[in-house]
């Protein structure tokens, strides 16, 4: 099929390679022409595990050729189906930003009004119920003179995407949600998933209206963030009476009722989507006169934990003038992505400290330097900790796992690890967060 999707940020570039490396002939429109020339010169502009061997086997030269990027919206024209994947940020009081994606739902409404053909638009980014029906459907109709369920069609797909794994998530999905009012437009978009169904060993496929599919994914994202709170939680309690959290966890997770995933304590979720998603779920309940204190005291838990991790360190010693390792920047591992990392408040709370900070990531260092370009960046692990004071572990890189030697470098051998990932070890004075 020939679907062309309209942004290029980590949901818009990774379903673009991924559909395109299920064989279907997919054109990515963007405004950015950097990002576009990046993509047709067969690179990936982030960096998700697995994007950039999808991206050089189907842009660029000695490609396939199934995947392109242009910024000309006309070239959708030619295109069957039109996934809308535009950022929706949040607003000060959590809720979400449209105006890009008014801007873009209208652009491509302007765009539709050259096309007799019926074309069908589906909405991938992540919104509150009743925006597509409500604001975005009639925004595209309106701007291209079309009439919805007659020869324009527009459903709900919403993403289960992780940072990270993203393109494995894409390819063998938990779930796939297809949500549209008319039978037409929902028809098409399970061809469109099809040889996705078929590849991933035929997932629960779940069809249902609009609304519902765009509720699903902020039910996803505020069980799995409240989740990791009450593991936080239960974590603190376990840390008052020496009690190892993780182990608890284990046998916590062979409940089939609850399962072991997301039980991990520490300092807590970041990135782009719980945040953003549980502010947004929970300013929406606001609007309608409901407070929702479940997620409200799973996001005043998760806020929490930076400081707790910072109070664990000032057990042990003054960084007042003395040399603090920061170990991970990322707000998880796999990802460059620092949004909402929990890096930000426990650099912040070093900083007020007096600390002289030097940090380490293996892929997030540039990111964060532009956020921070007074703090010291180190090529290595083993020089952050070189004359260091102490160690904070703050994303769960694998290459920290297997710290040892390293410690003997630092001058006080003082680490507290956020994330459970480094052995207790002779020598050094170890707080783990929660356990």
């Amino acid at each position: 099929m020939q679907l062309s999707v309209v942004g290029s940020g980590y949901v818009g570039t990774t379903i673009a390679a991924c559909f395109a490396d299920l064989g279907h002939d997919v054109v990515n429109v963007d405004i950015d022409q950097g990002i576009v020339d990046t993509i047709n010169d067969g690179e990936a502009p982030i960096h998700e595990d697995g994007l950039a061997e999808l991206v050089a086997e189907h842009a660029g030269p000695d490609s396939t050729g199934r995947l392109r990027a242009t910024t000309d919206y006309e070239e959708l024209l030619d295109t069957d189906l039109t996934f809308l994947c535009l950022p929706t940020p949040a607003n000060d009081d959590g809720s979400i930003d449209l105006s890009i994606m008014k801007a873009g739902a209208e652009q491509l409404g302007e765009t539709l009004a050259e096309k007799d053909d019926r074309h069908n638009v589906v909405v991938k980014s992540t919104v509150v119920p009743g925006t597509t029906e409500d604001t975005l459907a009639p925004l595209i109709a309106e701007a291209g003179d079309k009439r919805l369920g007659d020869d324009l069609g527009v459903g709900m797909n919403p993403e289960f995407l992780r940072e990270g794994s993203a393109v494995a998530d894409f390819l063998n999905p938990d779930k796939v949600v297809l949500g549209a009012a008319d039978d037409r437009t929902r028809d098409r978009m399970k061809e469109v998933f099809a040889p996705l169904v078929e590849r991933a060993d035929e997932p629960p496929v779940v069809e249902t209206a609009t609304r519902e599919a765009e509720m699903m994914k902020y039910a996803n994202n505020a069980f799995l963030a409240s989740k990791i709170s009450l593991a936080n939680d239960l974590g603190n309690i376990c840390k008052e009476h020496g009690v190892d959290m993780y182990e608890v966890a284990d046998a916590m997770g062979l409940d089939g009722r609850i399962q072991r995933a997301f039980l991990d304590s520490g300092l807590g979720w970041g990135g782009s989507c719980f945040p953003k998603d549980t502010a947004a779920i929970i300013a929406a309940a606001e609007a309608k006169g409901y407070d929702a204190p479940m997620l409200n005291a799973a996001t005043e838990v998760n806020d929490r934990q930076p400081q707790r991790f910072l109070d664990l360190l000032d057990r042990h010693v003054d960084v007042d003038g003395r040399r603090v390792a920061v170990l991970g920047l990322a707000f998880k591992p796999g990802t460059d992505d620092i949004r909402n990392t929990r890096a930000v408040p426990v650099i912040e709370g070093l900083l007020e400290r007096g600390a002289d900070v030097v940090a380490h990531d293996p892929v997030a260092i540039e990111n964060m330097r532009d956020r921070y370009p007074e703090i010291e960046y180190a090529d290595s692990a083993s020089d952050a900790l070189n004359g260091a004071s102490a160690c904070l572990v703050v994303t769960d890189w694998d290459q920290y796992e297997v710290l040892d030697e390293e410690f003997d470098e630092m001058a006080d051998p003082v680490v507290v690890d956020g994330r459970h990932c480094i052995d207790r070890r002779e020598g050094i004075t170890y707080e783990g967060l929660t356990w």
